[in-house]
Protein backbone atom coordinates (compact mmCIF):
# COMPACT_ATOMS: atom_id res chain seq x y z
CA UNK A 1 0.00 0.00 0.00
CA UNK A 2 2.78 2.41 0.83
CA UNK A 3 4.67 1.63 -2.04
CA UNK A 4 1.97 2.40 -4.61
CA UNK A 5 1.61 5.77 -2.68
CA UNK A 6 5.04 6.11 -3.37
CA UNK A 7 5.03 5.22 -6.62
CA UNK A 8 1.61 6.91 -7.47
CA UNK A 9 3.36 11.08 -6.54
CA UNK A 10 6.63 9.60 -8.37
CA UNK A 11 4.58 9.61 -11.37
CA UNK A 12 2.70 12.47 -10.78
CA UNK A 13 5.81 14.64 -11.00
CA UNK A 14 6.59 12.66 -14.33
CA UNK A 15 3.23 12.74 -15.66
CA UNK A 16 2.27 16.66 -14.45
CA UNK A 17 1.73 17.39 -18.73
CA UNK A 18 -0.37 14.56 -19.03
CA UNK A 19 -4.36 15.11 -18.89
CA UNK A 20 -5.68 14.18 -15.45
CA UNK A 21 -7.79 11.36 -16.81
CA UNK A 22 -5.22 9.56 -18.62
CA UNK A 23 -3.02 9.95 -15.45
CA UNK A 24 -5.91 8.27 -13.60
CA UNK A 25 -6.06 5.52 -16.29
CA UNK A 26 -2.08 4.58 -15.49
CA UNK A 27 -2.79 4.57 -12.18
CA UNK A 28 -5.25 2.27 -12.06
CA UNK A 29 -3.01 -0.02 -14.50
CA UNK A 30 -0.15 0.08 -11.86
CA UNK A 31 -2.55 -0.91 -8.92
CA UNK A 32 -3.97 -3.75 -10.96
CA UNK A 33 -0.71 -4.96 -11.58
CA UNK A 34 1.93 -3.63 -9.06
CA UNK A 35 4.84 -6.55 -9.61
CA UNK A 36 5.07 -6.29 -13.64
CA UNK A 37 5.47 -2.48 -13.90
CA UNK A 38 8.10 -2.55 -10.73
CA UNK A 39 9.45 -5.24 -12.68
CA UNK A 40 9.81 -3.41 -16.14
CA UNK A 41 11.23 -0.27 -13.70
CA UNK A 42 14.00 -2.54 -12.03
CA UNK A 43 14.79 -3.58 -15.75
CA UNK A 44 15.06 0.45 -17.10
CA UNK A 45 16.95 1.24 -14.29
CA UNK A 46 19.36 -1.61 -15.29
CA UNK A 47 20.12 -0.63 -18.62
CA UNK A 48 20.28 3.50 -17.14
CA UNK A 49 23.07 2.22 -15.10
CA UNK A 50 25.24 0.47 -17.96
CA UNK A 51 24.79 4.25 -19.78
CA UNK A 52 21.17 4.25 -21.48
CA UNK A 53 19.34 7.34 -21.57
CA UNK A 54 16.54 7.31 -19.51
CA UNK A 55 14.23 7.64 -22.69
CA UNK A 56 15.96 4.79 -24.20
CA UNK A 57 16.24 2.79 -21.74
CA UNK A 58 12.58 2.97 -20.96
CA UNK A 59 11.47 2.92 -24.75
CA UNK A 60 13.81 -0.47 -25.19
CA UNK A 61 12.04 -2.30 -22.07
CA UNK A 62 8.72 -1.24 -22.98
CA UNK A 63 9.60 -3.13 -26.74
CA UNK A 64 10.59 -6.41 -25.10
CA UNK A 65 7.07 -6.26 -22.83
CA UNK A 66 4.84 -4.83 -25.41
CA UNK A 67 2.48 -8.05 -25.66
CA UNK A 68 2.00 -8.20 -22.07
CA UNK A 69 1.47 -4.55 -21.83
CA UNK A 70 -1.11 -5.23 -24.57
CA UNK A 71 -2.79 -7.03 -22.57
CA UNK A 72 -2.62 -5.13 -19.28
CA UNK A 73 -3.97 -2.07 -21.37
CA UNK A 74 -6.84 -3.95 -22.58
CA UNK A 75 -6.03 -4.29 -25.68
Amino acid sequence: MFQNFLIKQMLKKQLKNVPAEQQEQIFAMIEKNPEFFMKIAEEAQEKIKGGMSQQDAMMMVMKSHESELKSVMGK
